[in-house]
């Protein structure tokens, strides 16, 4: 009998080997998440590429959007779990009309030496002299990514570095990858400019970066990880497991900045992983840009959002009477942290 018993036991330990040696799957949960498909989609990448979701027993699903404005809709009726982009003026009128979606990390912002967005200046009119501080901009055409966006209020810092008000330049919107080709045909001025279009913008010989947004919009939350509502309450400890493998990817992340490039220790890695995710597959655009900052705790400036919320209601963009802890759960990053200690940089 005993032996029996023994026998069994050997043979259900024979078979776990097997199964994990033939790549066999356990039943995971699925997660549908939204990209933009850009450099600071980065955690998502790397938690995917490096197996940290399939530790957390997830199997993750990207799908593109456009931008994270039509993210809002799939997000508040749980089509989508997560998504990944801008906070907007569209996100707090989302939440005024009653959609449950809540911002829960961090996902592009910008800090000391890290101003992946930038204020672009013409290279002629910079060489002319016609451009020389912010009080220049008065009077000219400047594309911005959006309306209601955080590279309007961007925009607006700047402007007030130099005395000026937004109502005292012409703002264009146009998708950024656009910018690059209207400096070359001089048909805007400046522009707020994410990379890589930054450099790619600057290497033309088009234009000047003459200010990162680290120098006139410091801390600025530029991009957030999304939970839709619907997600948080069906499978609370799905959300949970996601953001833990997402903030374990971050602190890779971080592990890869120095100096403000991608140059420390595993940069390489990260470099890799961003020519095989993004379309960009060159990689020496990667590392060649100014890159995004992103907290390692995953915590959400909140701060920086009510600038932004407050400029969008001068804007006469917002509905009702929103306010940003209305949209911002930092709750779950917080108890991943507490599971995870705190970030050590390598």
């Amino acid at each position: 009998m005993r032996m029996a018993s023994c026998r069994r036991i050997a043979c259900l330990a024979l078979w776990a080997v097997s199964v994990l040696a033939s790549g066999m799957s356990i039943a995971q949960t699925t997660v549908r998440v939204g990209i933009t498909n850009v450099s600071t989609d980065v955690g998502f990448f790397i938690a995917d590429k490096k197996g940290y979701f399939r530790d957390e027993g997830l199997n993750v699903v990207f799908t593109e959007f456009n931008s994270a404005a039509k993210m809002i809709a799939p997000l508040g009726t749980g089509q989508l779990d997560v998504g990944g982009g801008t906070v907007s003026a569209g996100l707090y009128n989302a939440v005024a009309r009653k959609i449950d979606i809540k911002v829960v990390a961090d996902k592009g912002s910008i800090k000391p030496g890290y101003g992946f967005s930038s204020l672009l200046v013409r290279k002629d009119l910079v060489d002319s002299g016609r451009y020389k501080s912010y009080a220049d901009l008065k009077g000219m055409k400047i594309a911005i990514g959006a309306p209601g966006t955080g590279t309007a209020s961007a925009l607006n810092e700047a402007l007030k570095r130099g005395g000026l008000r937004y109502g005292d330049v012409e703002v264009v919107d146009m998708g950024f990858p656009q910018h690059a080709t209207a400096f070359a045909n001089k048909a805007i001025d400046a522009s707020i400019t994410n990379e890589p279009t930054t450099t790619r913008a600057v290497k033309s010989g088009a234009a000047v970066r003459v200010a990162g947004n680290d120098a006139f919009y410091p801390d600025q939350q530029t991009a957030v990880v999304i939970y839709s509502g619907v997600f948080m309450k069906r499978d609370p400890q799905a959300a949970r497991k996601f953001l833990r493998a997402y903030i374990r990817a971050v602190r890779d992340y971080n592990d890869a900045l120095k100096d403000g490039r991608l140059a420390g220790p595993n940069a390489e890695q990260v470099v890799a992983i961003l020519t095989e995710y993004t379309p960009i597959k060159d990689a020496a655009i990667y590392r060649a840009i100014t890159p995004s900052a992103c907290n390692p705790d995953g915590h959400v400036n909140v701060e920086s959002l009510k600038k932004d919320l407050g400029f969008f209601r001068e804007q006469g963009l917002i509905e009702g009477s929103v306010t940003t802890e209305q949209i911002v759960d930092n709750s779950i990053a917080e108890a991943v942290v507490r599971e995870l200690g705190p970030y050590k940089h390598r």
